[in-house]
């Protein structure tokens, strides 16, 4: 039961880590959403979409993970910068 306790206790200070970066995405995504505000430019760029959704799959590849679910997951990340940059 230790082990347990002291795994979940590794993936709670992963989780934190996750939320950190999100965090960290999210007002990086803020700034992009300000300047092309400033520069009268769409916030929806489908080909950075498509580049970030294609280099996710192949480094999900490389890690063993299943790269749909990984690509589900940050349909919802960019749902949520896309979200803050209006």
């Amino acid at each position: 039961m230790e082990q347990i306790s002291q795994l979940r206790d590794k993936i709670d200070d992963i989780d934190n880590q996750i939320l950190v970066l999100l965090q960290q995405r999210v007002e990086i995504c803020k700034t992009i959403g300000f300047l092309k505000k400033k520069l009268k430019m769409s916030i929806q760029d489908s080909s950075r979409e498509a580049y970030v959704y294609n280099q996710l799959k192949l480094k999900a590849k490389d890690l063993g993970l299943d790269s749909e679910e990984i690509n589900s997951i940050y349909q919802q990340i960019i749902n949520m910068c896309s979200a803050v940059q209006s």
